[in-house]
């Protein structure tokens, strides 16, 4: 039986980062087999019958959103019922607003995209865009990623101009996310919950870095976690 993934977001076919996340799913598809469609799903569109008709989100980089509370919702509810959830880019953003917002309890947590002079800004403007930078990370050696990659270090590609406020890192280390993902300089890069089936975010674009020949295994290995539910 096919099993469906919703990718959240507001699907633009001259953005990049769309493209790629369309054509690594197929990348996937053709090398393993997996009988896996994808919708993109506007997040205004997202409501208590996303998870009836999908059994993975995939919180897609182009933020802002439509619907900031509505994709935050659709992230809460994949992380507390253990539903695959890949968050990348924009989408790794709003993994951490989530938590910040429902564990950490800043019920205030803000991105400055949304709205720059809040308190309580856990994602705010980098100081230098990563937009079309393809840099190092390390990985956490006993990590979930780790393992996916089959390596302690990669290089991936970013498209974003936002990230973690410093102010917050300390912080969001506190709690039971895991942050097992850093640059060179000890930047967050990659989270994930553990014990969950998939709930990675990455403030890189992994899909972009997919090929024919050589699918990512990131987005291979949140579309296995998906067919295996």
């Amino acid at each position: 039986m096919t099993k469906s993934i919703a990718l959240l977001g507001e699907y633009t076919p001259t953005f990049p980062p769309h493209l790629s996340t369309n054509a690594a799913i197929e990348h996937v598809r053709a090398a393993s087999g997996l009988d896996i469609s994808a919708d993109w799903v506007s997040t205004a569109d997202i409501d208590h019958a996303l998870f009836e008709h999908y059994a993975g989100i995939w919180v897609a980089p182009g933020s802002p959103y439509k619907n900031m509370d509505k994709t935050l919702a659709a992230i809460r509810h994949a992380r507390e019922s253990n539903i695959p959830c890949f968050g990348t880019c924009g989408g790794f953003q709003h993994m951490i607003l989530e938590y910040a917002r429902n564990v950490l309890g800043f019920k205030d947590a803000q991105h400055a995209e949304y709205d720059p002079y809040a308190s309580t800004l856990f994602i705010t403007q980098l100081a230098c865009s990563l937009a079309g930078r393809a840099l190092p990370l390390t990985f956490e050696a006993d990590s979930r990623v780790a393992e996916i990659y089959g390596a302690l270090t990669a290089t991936e590609q970013y498209y974003c101009n936002f990230g973690i406020n410093p102010e917050f890192i300390e912080i969001l280390k506190q709690g039971p996310l895991r942050i097992t993902g850093a640059d060179a300089e000890g930047d967050i890069r990659v989270i994930e919950w553990p014990g969950h089936p998939f709930f990675i975010g990455t403030l890189f674009v992994p899909q972009a870095r997919s090929t024919p020949e050589q699918p990512h295994p990131l987005v291979s290995a949140f579309l296995r976690a998906v067919a295996n539910l």
